[in-house]
């Protein structure tokens, strides 16, 4: 006998049914009554009654499912969404090996105060470098809060968490990137810092970036010679002091275009992630013609949804990354990626992926079809007829 989801997803329920299911009245098992709930969030009528039915659903089952690593990937998905989030639930989300990598890094990059606190507790962050990495450039880190993740990735053999911006970006000879893209780096010069799905727009972040832009030369130039007193080299350490408390991400917000290149090219890790986000083009395509950039890093960038459409086109038209089978997952299921390449995608997943991906609803209607098909195609048994 068919599932009671199953019916739903086929549109054989009659309206009544699909009303009950919308505020949880259905008899089905905790878990299936939160696997139905969730997809009908995207029903055109039943949507804002399923969250609400969501929100106040009962901890004990929501907390069951998100530890379950058999749930459903769209059921995760929506407890781990900014919109969805709920404190209780987290801990549970953050050890549940479904739970993706890049789903978790892209988390830390953008985390609250209290999920950061939460993800330094995790024992798989701790575990993850690419977490750890991802999450030394949240914004809301202490300097406390740094020295651990230091000291974590230490333990793990990963370079610290020293982000060397200032000295990384020198005038050293300009590389071969740099040269065939000076026209566009030069057109982008002046164009304000800004991040894909995420500014630094929090009132004590925007206060330390302006302080930054003082120039202490110009200053005591104005002042004059007899200004430099006791009260001005105060002033003077603790505007240096408040330097070493920004973030990488605040740190990288004072440079130029050309100086964001130049670090995207010979920068490290965390700031491979920042900058791969970046607004300007031209600053996001060179992380990944960096020479230190990573397998690994460019599986996490083909699965993130807070980068450029041009981040993902410039990773699939790369033969040496479209080699990782990793990175073609991960593009197929973001529902970032361009219709196009994903559709080219398919016939290169394997049956699971290909199941996977049919029951993934935040990727478009024609790709979880042609999904459906193609893992039918591929699951049926030799010799059996194809439509």
């Amino acid at each position: 006998m068919a599932r009671m989801i199953d019916l739903i997803r086929q549109s054989q329920a009659p309206a009544n049914v699909m009303r009950a299911a919308s505020k949880g009245a259905l008899s089905v098992p905790p878990a299936e009554m939160i696997e139905i709930l969730v997809y009908l969030t995207t029903h055109p009528l039943f949507a804002e009654q399923a969250r609400m039915t969501l929100a106040g659903w009962d901890e004990a089952s929501s907390l069951a499912a998100c530890r379950d690593p058999q749930s459903p990937r769209e059921v995760l998905d929506y407890f781990a969404a900014p919109a969805n989030r709920r404190p209780r639930l987290m801990p549970a989300l953050l050890e549940n090996a479904a739970v993706p990598e890049a789903a978790l890094m892209e988390m830390a990059q953008t985390a609250s105060r209290e999920l950061v606190d939460m993800m330094l507790a995790s024992a798989r962050v701790q575990k993850s470098p690419h977490i750890l990495h991802a999450l030394g450039t949240n914004i809301h880190l202490t300097p406390e809060e740094a020295a651990q993740l230091k000291a974590a990735l230490a333990a793990l053999g990963e370079q610290t968490m020293k982000i060397p911006a200032h000295e990384e970006v020198g005038e050293e000879g300009k590389t071969q990137y740099e040269l065939e893209h000076a026209a566009e780096i030069a057109a982008e010069e002046g164009k304000p810092f800004e991040l894909v799905g995420g500014a630094l727009d929090d009132e004590e972040t925007r206060a330390a970036a302006a302080a930054l832009q003082i120039d202490p030369a110009a200053t005591d130039a104005a002042a004059g010679p007899a200004a430099v007193d006791e009260k001005t080299l105060k002033m003077r350490q603790a505007e240096a002091d408040s330097r070493e408390r920004l973030s990488p991400l605040q740190k990288i917000s004072r440079l130029t275009v050309g100086e964001r290149v130049q670090l995207a090219m010979r920068g490290n890790k965390e700031e491979r992630f920042i900058l791969v986000r970046d607004g300007s083009k031209v600053v996001s395509s060179a992380v990944l013609q960096s020479p230190k950039v990573s397998d690994g890093e460019i599986e996490t960038f083909a699965g993130m949804k807070n980068v450029q459409e041009s981040v993902l086109r410039d990773i699939a038209r790369t033969k040496k990354f479209m080699k990782n089978y990793g990175v073609v997952r991960a593009l197929a299921n973001n529902p970032r990626c361009p219709l196009d390449l994903s559709l080219g995608l398919m016939g290169h997943l394997l049956v699971n992926d290909l199941k996977a991906l049919s029951m993934n609803k935040n990727i478009p209607d024609t790709l979880r079809k042609l999904a459906t098909k193609r893992f039918k195609e591929k699951s049926a048994p030799p010799g059996a007829k194809r439509e």
